[in-house]
């Protein structure tokens, strides 16, 4: 079992920057993702980072803005946010066990941020 914890969320102006990050108690050696929810929405795909952190995956609308990597010794992954957009306003979630670009893939999950972007 692996509980997850996520920080970091905000308020910013576009074109602004946050980092999120999420602690992860339990199992550490998974591979972990942030999967954001905007409302009205279905859950989205923003990136993954396997076990090791030599391996990335990123969604077309973050890529080149976002970075996900990982600290093993600190137990905790991170999501560093560029040039922020309106659009990239959504509950952001941790989210552990897979590397897949598919939401439904990954088994435990954390309680969210909220990152709002204001135009």
């Amino acid at each position: 079992q692996v509980q997850l914890v996520e920080s970091g969320g905000g308020l910013v102006q576009a074109g602004g920057s946050l980092r999120l990050s999420c602690t992860i108690a339990g199992r550490t050696l998974y591979g972990m993702g942030w999967i954001r929810q905007a409302p009205g929405k279905e859950r989205e795909f923003v990136a993954a980072i396997d076990w090791s952190g030599g391996d990335t995956k990123y969604a077309d609308s973050v890529k080149g803005r976002f970075s996900i990597s990982r600290d093993n010794v600190k137990n905790t992954v991170y999501l560093q946010m560029n040039s922020l957009k309106p659009d990239d306003t959504a509950v952001y979630y941790c989210a552990a066990g897979s590397v897949s670009r598919d939401p439904r893939d990954y088994g435990s999950w954390g309680q969210g941020t909220q990152v709002t972007v204001s135009s």
